[in-house]
């Protein structure tokens, strides 16, 4: 059965499927492929990005708000492309990295926007446990298993839909993972939807649903920069994480296990204070990560309680703000300390520190660690997260 076959099957019955799982999801509007007028109200245009070489072709969806903010993504990998947002003086600009091709992405080291599963972050040594059997991974981080394997679901091409509401447009995108892929146990129906709304809102919202028990960790790579200028660093942002604790690292960048405090050390960003602040100073923890690369311990309400601000960043010179909510327990923090002398969008070279990421996730290396939130999916079971993106100015 042909890829595309197997798409429109998944879509006629997950789309059913995940309307029921999906909490406050209002009644979806009527499908469209372009919005007459753009700032009326939210919508969506679909133009073509790009051709791969069997012929398929990659679309691009720009979703946009009444107030201007544009966020655009390809059915390619869920990336997210492109995030525009206005500044203080009401300057559009954009605030995340990545590429201008499909070509760039289809090589594409650094996971630019890319829906990332799945399984999100390392698993040690690839390879875990379940139900007393152990499953094997191709390991693509030295020993280790990052993002999924060699060919995570940014690899992938997804089935995409469209839904426009008065206030909102949503994106959504359906793959289904089989059985055995990239050493993962049974199929995987997986969906995850982009939300603009007119609140300058970004909402991601992931489902999937397991034929046998399995391993799920999902999440988007974002890499922002607030500043509007992806030439410059990160370092001067203000950050503040909503974490009393986060999980250390041993030098493979896999967590030893270990839940410890942030007092008194570099990884304390309950007081926003800049992200180059500590970043050079003489701690084993950065030394390992060449800077910021670590999960934080989310500080959690009653799981009711929906998402809850994890973190908020603010850029001085431009006065945007970014904040960020979930109902994960943790968030990677990364301050793109691998990025130097990446080629990106417009023909920018991106240096060390040119974007930070706040991946929020379940931990690394959940299924060989007990006594960190479970990661297991079961069937009958609905796996559902929402992350939400909320840009504002001051």
């Amino acid at each position: 059965m042909s890829s595309t076959a197997r798409y429109l099957i998944f879509a006629f019955l997950s789309i059913f499927v995940f309307a029921a799982c999906r909490p406050n999801s209002p009644e979806a509007g009527k499908q469209k492929e372009k919005t007459a007028s753009p700032n009326a109200h939210p919508g969506i245009e679909k133009t073509v990005f790009g051709t791969f070489p069997d012929g398929d072709t990659a679309y691009l969806y720009t979703l946009r708000n009444a107030n201007g903010m544009e966020v655009q993504v390809t059915d390619f990998g869920g990336i997210i492309t492109s995030i525009k947002v206005p500044d203080r003086n009401g300057k559009l600009e954009e605030v995340v990295l990545g590429f201008d091709s499909l070509d760039d992405y289809l090589n594409d080291q650094q996971y630019f926007g890319a829906i990332i599963g799945r399984y999100a972050n390392r698993i040690a040594n690839g390879s875990f446990s379940l139900d007393g059997k152990e499953y094997k991974l191709p390991t693509n981080d030295g020993p280790n298993t990052l993002h999924g394997g060699t060919d995570g679901f940014n690899k992938y091409l997804w089935m995409a839909e469209i839904k426009e509401r008065p206030r909102e447009a949503t994106l959504s995108l359906y793959r289904t993972s089989p059985d055995g892929e990239e050493g993962f146990p049974g199929n995987l129906q997986v969906q995850v939807e982009y939300t603009l709304n007119n609140k300058d809102e970004l909402r991601i919202f992931y489902a999937a649903i397991a034929e046998a028990p399995t391993v799920v960790n999902l999440t988007n790579h974002c890499y922002f920069n607030l500043s509007g200028d992806a030439s410059k660093p990160i370092l001067k942002h203000e950050l503040q994480i909503n974490a009393d604790a986060y999980t250390p690292v041993n030098g493979q960048m896999v967590p030893t296990g270990e839940i410890a405090a942030v007092a008194a050390t570099p990884f304390d960003f309950r007081s926003a204070k800049t992200i180059g602040k500590d970043i050079g100073a003489a701690n084993q923890q950065l030394k390992y990560g060449s800077g910021y690369n670590h999960n934080f311990v989310l500080n959690k309400a009653p799981e009711d309680m929906g998402p809850q601000l994890a973190a908020t960043v603010y850029e001085p010179n431009s006065g945007r703000v970014l904040e960020v909510l979930t109902t994960e327990p943790g968030m990677q923090f990364y301050t793109g300390n691998q990025l130097e002398k990446t080629k990106g969008k417009g023909g920018v070279v991106y240096g060390k520190h040119a974007g930070f990421c706040l991946q929020t996730q379940h931990f690394p290396d959940s299924p060989n660690h007990e006594n960190f939130p479970s990661t297991v999916v079961k069937p009958g079971r609905t796996f559902r997260t929402t992350t939400i993106f909320r840009f504002l100015v001051k």
